[in-house]
């Protein structure tokens, strides 16, 4: 048997378990050569079964066995768990009716402590009024004898004792009394005064638990308030020795927030006490210093030092919020930096509209002043205005043209320095500013900033760069206005972004947005009007120069050579002249114009540029070879008309240069090349026109190919 339980191993494996047996037997395998022998193999088998059956039977009456004893063990145990339970009951009726025991005795306790209370209350009143019956009659026969007033070690049981005689004799008639009570009250005031003397030596030496400590008894004296300011003088004594008071104010409230808790029972009245105080008599004596020395003599040291002053109150102000000071201590600090700058501030912004047109004023006078120019005077209404709209409708000059010596009359230093002012402005603007008032304050400044910037620089600029612009017949004329344009669009856009970044935080949420925006519009159009006004002017200049150059340059006998034979030109001078005075020109505006600005100006000019070779081309007769110089010299205008970049003024060209193909084509093809793609929707009247200028259009062949 024990051979067949060595054969159980974990985890049980029937056939492994089979394996091993057969391993085992004599004769059950080919181990160590012997020959397999089956029946002595079936023989170990049937053995082993019946080992396994006395095995079986052997353990299942040891299970049964268990069973019982575990069943009779279960019935012991559930007798036992009643046991207890019924224990369990009792004990639990027994604690029941302790604990009802125990309140009981606790209730019978209570009722005799109250009655003692009652009895021995009443004694100890008896017993305390005794005591300042005896006192009293101390102060009424005037010798003080008690040990509790002789004894400089016993002050505080003094104080405690006085304090009480000094209520009492309050109710005292004056008339019987008056003599007992003045003692008392110059006791009182006495032992007061040396409470307070102790609390400042006790101060002074950094004892802490002794201040603490008279401070307690002082509570209920009448100078306990005084004693609160001498704490609050002495912290201040050496605590301001630096320059910067904001700065020493923050680390002495940060001192005493730590110390105060630790000497009075109302830690946060007293401290916001101190920081009254410092507010009222340190940085209200600090900012009138500052401020007055410049109020009256110098406006713009005055704004700086008011900004200044102000911001670093309100950031001490943000810094003291971290501490206790009662219930509402938004509220206290506010009224205290208000009681500090209120005279400063509800003028502040007449102050601020006053410098900045002053300063605004003398930096473009200094600037004109510089060049050495006296401004015009640009008038409004009656006739001034009359001239405007008459301009406006006619594009024509209107008095005397000035020469401007090529100077526009802008300035990028003065632009930056009136938007740096303007800046600086909004700033001031947005902190000093009460919040109701803040949009309404912007918008003057905004409204000074117009009226410097856009309307006596900028409008000025082009008002003169306007009466600058010569008549289209003028000879060699200079066009400065296209620069004067580019400035005044560079300046705009920097007077965008003040606008966009200072302005707008300011307005956003109130109806002064509308107001600004339409401001703003408006300056915008009335300069956009006189730089349309002076570009077309300028333009038409431009084409009076090629006029000139044309009538200059071109000859009758360039189209028309007496010697056919001997034409040795690719094109002619004037052509040439023209092509480069238009390129110097489109380059000029490219550099002058952004955005869609340049397409349109560029446009506007090929456009014309186009309607002058047409008309200039139609005054002439062409032979043969002159027909082909003239396509040569529009080929050319072509080419430069590519500058431009725009498709409508190539085209224009394109078509011209086709017309000139009828000046030279043969009188047998010209049906042809004008059906052809370029001329087929052209008017016949245009075509014929071309065809008119050749010298052999009176032959009778070439008038009947063209009816």
């Amino acid at each position: 048997m024990a051979t067949t339980a060595e054969l159980f191993e974990e985890p049980f494996v029937a056939d492994e378990y089979i394996e091993r047996l057969a391993w085992r037997t004599p004769g059950g395998g080919s181990r160590g050569g012997e020959a397999f022998d089956p029946k002595r193999l079936l023989e170990e088998f049937v053995n082993h079964i019946q080992e396994l059956q006395v095995m079986d039977e052997r353990i299942q009456r040891k299970v049964e066995k268990l069973e019982q004893q575990c069943q009779k063990e279960a019935k012991e145990f559930a007798k036992k768990v009643q046991e207890l339970q019924k224990s369990n009951q009792v004990a639990f009726q027994h604690f029941q009716e302790l604990d009802e025991h125990i309140s009981y005795v606790a209730t019978k306790v209570c009722h005799l402590g109250d009655q003692l209370e009652g009895v021995n209350t009443p004694r100890q009143r008896a017993v305390e009024a005794q005591k300042l019956m005896k006192y009293f009659n101390e102060f009424l026969d005037g010798e003080l004898k008690s040990d509790v007033f002789t004894n400089s070690e016993k002050i505080k049981e003094a104080a405690d004792i006085i304090q009480k005689l000094h209520l009492i004799a309050q109710e005292l008639p004056f008339d019987r009394f008056s003599e007992v009570k003045s003692k008392i009250a110059s006791k009182y005031h006495d032992l007061e005064c040396q409470l307070i003397q102790e609390f400042t030596s006790a101060q002074r030496r950094g004892e802490i638990s002794r201040m603490r400590e008279v401070a307690a008894v002082l509570l209920h004296f009448k100078g306990y308030s005084h004693c609160v300011d001498v704490y609050i003088k002495q912290c201040q004594e050496g605590a301001f020795l630096r320059n910067d008071v904001f700065e020493d104010a923050a680390i002495l409230c940060q001192r005493v927030n730590k110390q105060v808790g630790e000497v009075f029972s109302n830690p946060e009245t007293v401290l916001a006490k101190l920081i009254q105080n410092i507010f009222e008599v340190k940085l209200q004596s600090y900012v009138k210093d500052q401020l007055e020395e410049h109020r009256k003599s110098d406006a713009e040291q005055y704004l700086k030092n008011l900004y200044d002053l102000y911001t670093r109150t309100t950031n001490l102000s943000s810094k003291l919020m971290e501490f206790n000071l009662g219930t509402d201590k938004q509220t206290f600090l506010s009224k205290l930096i208000k009681s500090i700058f209120i005279s400063y501030l509800e003028n502040y912004i007449e102050v601020e509209i006053g410098y900045l047109k002053s300063r605004s004023a003398m930096i473009l006078q200094r600037y004109y002043d510089s060049k050495n120019h006296q401004k015009r005077s640009i008038g409004t209404g009656g006739i001034q205005d009359l001239k405007e709209r008459i301009r406006q409708r006619t594009n024509l000059p209107l008095g005397p043209s000035i020469d401007t010596h090529g100077e526009t009359f802008l300035s990028q230093e003065v632009v930056v320095n009136l938007l740096q002012e303007t800046k600086q402005a909004f700033e001031r603007c947005h902190r000093l500013s009460d919040p109701s008032d803040l949009p309404k304050n912007a918008f003057r400044i905004f409204s000074m900033l117009v009226d410097f910037l856009c309307t006596e620089h900028i409008d000025y600029a082009l008002e003169t760069g306007l009466a600058g612009i010569p008549s289209s017949d003028s000879k060699n004329a200079n066009l400065y206005f296209l620069d004067v344009v580019h400035q005044a669009n560079t300046i705009f856009h920097l007077f965008d972004k003040q606008f966009n970044d200072h302005l707008m935080p300011l307005i956003s949420s109130s109806p002064k947005l509308s107001e600004c925006l339409q401001k703003k519009k408006d300056i915008i159009e009335q300069m956009e009007v006189k730089m349309d006004m002076g570009i077309d002017r300028t333009l038409n200049c431009m084409i009076g120069q090629m006029k000139h150059i044309l009538a200059a340059e071109q000859k009758k006998t360039d189209f028309k050579p007496e010697d056919e034979n001997n034409v040795l030109i690719q094109y002619t001078n004037a052509c040439v002249k023209v092509c480069g005075y238009v390129r110097k020109q489109v380059e000029k505006i490219r550099n002058s114009m952004d955005g869609k600005n340049v397409d349109t100006v560029l446009m506007e000019l090929g456009v014309r540029f186009h309607r002058l070779i047409y008309e200039h081309l139609q005054q002439y007769s062409y032979s043969c070879m002159g027909g082909m110089l003239a396509i040569c010299d529009v080929a050319e205008y072509r080419k430069c008309a590519k500058d431009f970049k725009i498709a409508l003024v190539l085209q224009l060209f394109d078509t011209l240069h086709a017309l000139c193909n009828l000046l030279v084509v043969a009188p047998d093809n010209l049906k042809q090349v004008c059906s052809g793609e370029q001329l087929a929707n052209l008017d016949k009247n245009i075509l014929h026109s071309f065809v008119q200028l050749r010298v052999d259009y009176r032959s009778a062949r070439l008038a009947r190919h063209f009816s």
